[in-house]
């Protein structure tokens, strides 16, 4: 099968969409399936390497590491045409989409499309976004996924999300997949060990990570408030904030401004490889966020073995057993209550990690994977019978257009 995966952010940005395609590439290679990648260039320059083709763009001055194509790319996407892909699967709605939308039209592929985010979330950062009404979001949606024969949510909250928006296409759940053995390894505990004295974390203190992009959407700022309405001695457990974004600066100036210095450490952007060397020195894991629309670094937590602590909302759903893996919290008393409830446990990690293990394997790239493949192959099969179906109903004198265009995709819900 041949699979063309159209994508705005690739390895240059480290987030959701980006690890979801990587693993996506990984799954379809080691199934024996050719794959390539139409993305956007980081260096404004087009260029092809392996398997990827780069278009050439700018920052698009909307969002930290968001750039736009400042290039049509006809040569290459005459090349991918050319190609024939079987499936093109499209991972964001903005500049890359109308790319595979072609070329799933020219050549008859069948086209996919995942959606990743939601977008009430971000409109702080577009300059008409306060202007942009609930309404005119999912009109706009709606009509910029018409050509799509089906879309995949990774969590049921997705799900809700694209049927409020009155999508009519076909929907498919499946939850996107992590690497587990990258994280359920026991790390070194030198490499633990040396962590924790490169962040001055006293011995014995317990370790409670926040890792994720820094944008105003994740809420961090609740996370410090409630660190500071707790009132956690250092000398018990210190607040470990991974991650860079926009809200980085604001975020420290206001730890600063509540006299956090001491128990809550911003370490910047980490590389991915050091990631799994956080978890396994982390005691527990927490997240405000209520922008995710599944948070992979919830899987990650769960495999890495974490107790979670996050805010309630509809992406914890097969994460989060209250009391059995941690707890969901509403509000800062809420948050502060079972903080200190989690950290008083002396076998924290033992009690609650073991069903985080457990949670986890319904997040393994293979799952993913197959489930993608499963979606790809009924896909490609109704397609072929409505293509038999609408050319049979097509060549009698008496069908109407009508008839032809509903002939076979009528369950898929494509509009004629």
């Amino acid at each position: 099968m041949k699979v063309l995966i159209t994508t705005d952010l690739f390895r240059s940005t480290i987030n959701g969409v980006v690890t979801s395609v990587l693993n996506l590439e990984r799954e379809l290679k080691e199934q024996g399936h050719e794959v390539r990648i139409l993305t956007v260039s980081d260096t404004g320059k087009a260029y092809q390497e392996g398997n990827v083709w780069y278009l050439r763009s700018v920052p698009s001055g909307i969002y930290p590491g968001v750039r736009i194509p400042v290039s049509r790319g006809k040569e290459y996407v005459k090349e991918l045409i050319a190609w024939k892909p079987d499936i093109v699967h499209s991972q964001c709605e903005f500049c890359t989409f109308g790319y595979g939308r072609r070329i799933a039209r020219e050549t008859g592929a069948v086209f996919v499309h995942t959606f990743h985010t939601l977008y009430e979330q971000y409109t702080k950062y577009i300059p008409i976004g306060k202007h942009l009404g609930a309404a005119a979001l999912a009109g706009w949606m709606r009509r910029r996924l018409r050509a799509v024969d089906v879309c995949i949510a990774p969590t049921e909250k997705v799900e809700r999300t694209l049927l409020g928006y009155g999508i009519e296409n076909a929907i498919a759940v499946i939850p996107t997949g992590i690497r587990l053995e990258r994280f359920s390894r026991a790390e070194e505990r030198e490499e633990i060990l040396e962590l924790r004295k490169e962040w001055d974390i006293a011995p014995g203190a317990k370790v409670v990570l926040s890792l994720g992009r820094l944008g105003f959407e994740k809420r961090v700022d609740e996370l410090l408030l409630g660190w500071k309405e707790a009132g956690i001695p250092k000398e018990q457990a210190v607040l470990l904030v991974a991650g860079g974004g926009p809200a980085r600066e604001s975020l420290e100036r206001w730890a600063q401004e509540l006299g956090l210095a001491d128990q809550v450490k911003f370490c910047g952007m980490i590389e991915p490889s050091r990631t799994p060397v956080f978890y396994g020195m982390a005691d527990l894991f927490v997240c405000a966020s209520t922008s995710e629309t599944q948070g992979l670094t919830y899987a990650e937590a769960l495999a890495s073995g974490l107790p979670i602590l996050g805010r309630a909302d509809p992406c914890l759903k097969g994460v989060l057993e209250s009391g059995a893996n941690g707890y969901a919290y509403r509000g800062t008393e809420e948050f502060v209550t079972y903080l200190k409830e989690l950290l008083e446990l002396k076998d924290l990690k033992s009690r609650m990690g073991n069903r985080s293990r457990e949670l986890a394997q319904a997040f393994s790239t293979g799952a993913f994977g197959e489930a993608v493949l499963k979606l790809y192959g009924r896909e490609i099969r109704k397609k072929e019978a409505w293509q038999i179906e609408s050319a049979a109903v097509y060549q009698k004198p008496e069908a109407s257009f009508q008839e032809w265009n509903w002939a076979g995709y009528a369950d898929a819900k494509r509009l004629p």
